[in-house]
C-alpha cells in the first residue's frame, strides 16, 4: 500500500552515521528546520506515502519517511522477518540525526516500529513526542489474519473496503502484485511481534484517531496510556484508517501544533536532550494539552460515526450507574455516608448555592491549569481522594487507578487503606507524581515503617488524617453488615509491612491478622503532639486532613504541617456537620495566604473545582466520581471520569474570563456567594 508512481526522494546520508540512506528519505530538505519528524508506513506501505504530509508541514519542521527493505530501490533486500529488525535499523540510521529534537510518527504497523524505535533511542533522550495513527496499543491482540491463508481476490477487496490505495493500482496486475507481496510479507513481522502490557517509553504519547475508522475506536486507543511514562493524549481526526495520509491538509495542524508547543517547553530538570520525557515533562505535556475542545470533538466525531461514550460524561450521573453494576454491599461501602446524610447532602449544596459569573472576550482560547504545591509543579489543581479498598469496586483496584491518573496528569494520593500495598501502585504510576496519605497507627512503629515506605516509593507528600480516629455511624455498611476490611480486603500496606509482621504469632492466620489490623489500623487516643512526632520523622511535606475550624488549622501549623486540607471526609463522619466549601474561606484566612490549602468533599465538576478555588483551595481532592468509574469500566473507567473533569474545568475557567489560576479569586463569584 502507499505505492505510486511519485519518484523516490533523495536518500539522507549525514556525516559519520551508519548509512542512513538504505532507511530514511527526505521527500522536502529542510536544513533550518527546527525539528524533525520520522514517519513510519504502514505493512505494505513505503516511505512515499508520506510525501503529502511533507507538503503541508511548515518550513520549520522536516519530515524523514523511512524506507522499509523489500521494497522500491531496496526491493533486492529480503523483507524483515520481524518488527524489531526494522526499529533496530532506524534507529541506528538515525544516529547522526540528533542535532534536532525527533518526533516520531508511526501508521498502522509503523506505529508499533515506531514504538520499538523510541525505545531503542530513549537512552540517547532525543525522542520528544511518539505520535500514532490508525494503531492499537502494541500490547493489544491486533486480531489480524494470517495473510499466507487468504486469496489475492479476497484480499484486493479487501484493501479496496479499507482505503488508502487508488483504484488504477490495484487495477494493473503487476502493481498489485507487489502490493500484495509486501502486506503479506510486512504481516508475517506483524503477527510475530510481541509486547508486555507494562512495556513503556518515556515520551509522551499522541494518539490520531479518525472518526470512521473501521478498525479502531477511541476505547481500543486509551490503552495506550499504559504505554508511556510520559502522558498521552488523543487527537481527532475525520474519515477512514487512511485519513492522516489520505487528508494531509487536516493531519499537519494538530502535528505542526504539538510539535511547536513541545519545543517552546523547557526541558524538565534530570531529563537529557530533547525528550522532556520524565514524571515532570509527562505532567507539562498535560497542562499544555489543549483540553477546551479535545475531548468535545472527539466525542463528537464519535457521534457521527454511530459510536457513544460507554459513560455517560454526566459526573453526577455516575453514581447511580455504577450502583446498578456493583455488588450492593461494596456499592453502599464506597457510597455510604454517616446518620442521615446531612453532611453529605450540604457539601452539594455549598456548590449550588455559590454561582459563576461569566466574563466574555478575554482571549481565552487556551489555559494554563497547572499549580505549585510545595516546589512541585502539578499540571492540574486536582489531586485522586484517598479513597480505601478500591478492589470492592474493581479487581484491579488501586493499579488501575493509578495507570489511569499517569494517563491523565492527575496526581494521585494514595490510601493507607489500600487493597494494593503503596509499592505496587508507585510501580503502576511510575513517574508521576503521587502523595501518600497516612491513618497513624497506635503502633508508631508500622507508622514509622509506612513513612520510609512511602518515602523509599517516591511519594511526594504524607498526608495524616486526623478526622477518622473513631468509626463513623454508616447506615449503609451497618445494614449491610460489611466491611471490606474484616474480610481482607483494603489492608494490603499491613500485611506486607515487616513491623506489622513482626507483631503478629509465627503461625497467624488470616482472621489473626485482621484482628491485629482492627486492633492496631487508627489511634483514638492521637493529639496534636503526635503530629509533632511525625512532623520529627520525615523530610516530606505533611498535610493535615480533615480540618474544619480556623483554630485546628493554626494547631496544625503550628505542630508542623506544611499544609492543610479542609474536609468532611466525604460525609462519612459527622453528620450534620458544616459542608467543606462553607469553612474553606474560614480556614484560608487563619493560614494566610502562603500555606497550601486543599479540600475535598462535595466536588464534582469542573465548575465546582473552579468555586473552591475562587474561595482559597489552591487545589481540590477528587473521590468517589473516579471510583464509581473504576467500578463501571475500570482503567478506562477512571480515565473517561477526569478527563470529562478536566476539560469542564478548562472550559470553566475560560468562559470565566481566566486565562491561568492566578486569575481565579472571589471576583469570579456572584455577590453574596463569595464567603
Amino acid at each position: 500500500m502507499g505505492m505510486t508512481n511519485t519518484p523516490t526522494a533523495a536518500p539522507v546520508s549525514p556525516a559519520g552515521a551508519a548509512d542512513p540512506s538504505r532507511w530514511l528519505r527526505a521527500p522536502r530538505p529542510r536544513a533550518s528546520a527546527a525539528a524533525r519528524l520520522v514517519c513510519f508506513p504502514h505493512a505494505g506501505g513505503t516511505a512515499n506515502a508520506f510525501t503529502a504530509l511533507s507538503a503541508a508541514l511548515p518550513e520549520d519542521v522536516e519530515l524523514l519517511a523511512v524506507q522499509y527493505p523489500g521494497r522500491q530501490d531496496r526491493r533486492g533486500e529480503p523483507c524483515a522477518q520481524d518488527l524489531s529488525e526494522l526499529a533496530s535499523g532506524v534507529a541506528e540510521a538515525l544516529a547522526g540525526h540528533d542535532d534536532r529534537p525527533l518526533f516520531l510518527l508511526g501508521h498502522s504497523m509503523g506505529a508499533l516500529v515506531a514504538f520499538e524505535t523510541a525505545r531503542l533511542l530513549e537512552e540517547r533522550g532525543t525522542v520528544a513526542r511518539l505520535f500514532v495513527s490508525a494503531a492499537r496499543p502494541p500490547a493489544q491482540d491486533w486480531q489480524e489474519p494470517d495473510l499466507t491463508l487468504v486469496g489475492d481476490e479476497e484480499l484486493t477487496a479487501g484493501l479496496r473496503r479499507l482505503g488508502g490505495i487508488p483504484e488504477p493500482l490495484l487495477a494493473d496486475p503487476e502493481v498489485a502484485g507487489e502490493i500484495l507481496r509486501l502486506l503479506r510479507a510486512d504481516h508475517r513481522a506483524l503477527l510475530r511481534h510481541r509486547c508486555a502490557p507494562d512495556t513503556r517509553v518515556a515520551a509522551p504519547v499522541t494518539v490520531l484517531l479518525a472518526s470512521a475508522d473501521p478498525k479502531n475506536s477511541l476505547e481500543q486507543m486509551a490503552d495506550w496510556a499504559r504505554h508511556t511514562a510520559g502522558g498521552h493524549e488523543i487527537a481527532a481526526l475525520s474519515g477512514g484508517h487512511f485519513a492522516l495520509l489520505e487528508r494531509p491538509g487536516e493531519s499537519a495542524p494538530p502535528l505542526t501544533r504539538r510539535i511547536r508547543e513541545d519545543l517552546a517547553r523547557p526541558p524538565a530538570s534530570g531529563t537529557s536532550g530533547a525528550s522532556g520525557a520524565s514524571g515532570a515533562s509527562g505532567a507539562s505535556a498535560a497542562q499544555d494539552a489543549e483540553p477546551l475542545a479535545d475531548l468535545v470533538r472527539e466525542l463528537m466525531l464519535e457521534g457521527l460515526a454511530g459510536r457513544t461514550p460507554r459513560l455517560s460524561t454526566d459526573l453526577t450521573a455516575l453514581e447511580a450507574a455504577a450502583g446498578e453494576v456493583m455488588a450492593p454491599e461494596a456499592f453502599a461501602y464506597v457510597s455510604g455516608t454517616a446518620g442521615s446524610g446531612a453532611t453529605g447532602r450540604t457539601n452539594r449544596t455549598a456548590f449550588d448555592r455559590r454561582r459563576l459569573v461569566p466574563r466574555m472576550l478575554r482571549g481565552t482560547r487556551r489555559t494554563d491549569t497547572s499549580v505549585t504545591l510545595f516546589g512541585q509543579r502539578l499540571p492540574v489543581p486536582v489531586l485522586l481522594a484517598p479513597l480505601a479498598a478500591q478492589q470492592v469496586a474493581h479487581p484491579e483496584g488501586e493499579s488501575a487507578t493509578a495507570r489511569a491518573a499517569a494517563a491523565t496528569g492527575v496526581p494521585m494520593v494514595l490510601s493507607t487503606f489500600a487493597s494494593r500495598t503503596l509499592e505496587e501502585v508507585a510501580g503502576a504510576a511510575g513517574d508521576h507524581p503521587r502523595w501518600f496519605q497516612l491513618y497513624l497507627p497506635s503502633d508508631r512503629a508500622v507508622g514509622e515503617s509506612l513513612v520510609r515506605r512511602a518515602e523509599a516509593s517516591g511519594y511526594g507528600a504524607i498526608v495524616v488524617t486526623v478526622d477518622a480516629t473513631h468509626l463513623g455511624f454508616r447506615p449503609a455498611e451497618l445494614d449491610s453488615g460489611y466491611s471490606p476490611f474484616l474480610r481482607g480486603t483494603g489492608i494490603a500496606n499491613f500485611t506486607g509491612d515487616p513491623a506489622f509482621r513482626a507483631g503478629l504469632p509465627a503461625d497467624a492466620d488470616a482472621k489473626t491478622t485482621v484482628l491485629r489490623w482492627a486492633q492496631i489500623s487508627t489511634d483514638p487516643t492521637l493529639t496534636w503532639e503526635d503530629l509533632a512526632w511525625l512532623r520529627g520523622l520525615t523530610r516530606l511535606p505533611l498535610l493535615v486532613k480533615g480540618v474544619l475550624h480556623p483554630d485546628d488549622a493554626r494547631l496544625a501549623l503550628e505542630h508542623g504541617a506544611d499544609g492543610v486540607v479542609v474536609s468532611t471526609h466525604g460525609g462519612r463522619q459527622l453528620d450534620g456537620g458544616v459542608s467543606s466549601l462553607d469553612a474553606l474561606p474560614a480556614v484560608r484566612a487563619a493560614v494566610g495566604p502562603d500555606v497550601p490549602v486543599l479540600m475535598d468533599s462535595g466536588v464534582r465538576t469542573g465548575s465546582d473545582v473552579v468555586k473552591a478555588l475562587a474561595l482559597g483551595a489552591d487545589a481540590v481532592l477528587y473521590g468517589r466520581p473516579y471510583v464509581y468509574g473504576l467500578g463501571l469500566d475500570g482503567q478506562r473507567g477512571v480515565e473517561h471520569v477526569l478527563r470529562c473533569l478536566l476539560t469542564d474545568l478548562g472550559l470553566a475557567l475560560a468562559l470565566t474570563g481566566c486565562a491561568s489560576l492566578a486569575d481565579v479569586g472571589p471576583h469570579l463569584l456572584a455577590n453574596g456567594d463569595r464567603r
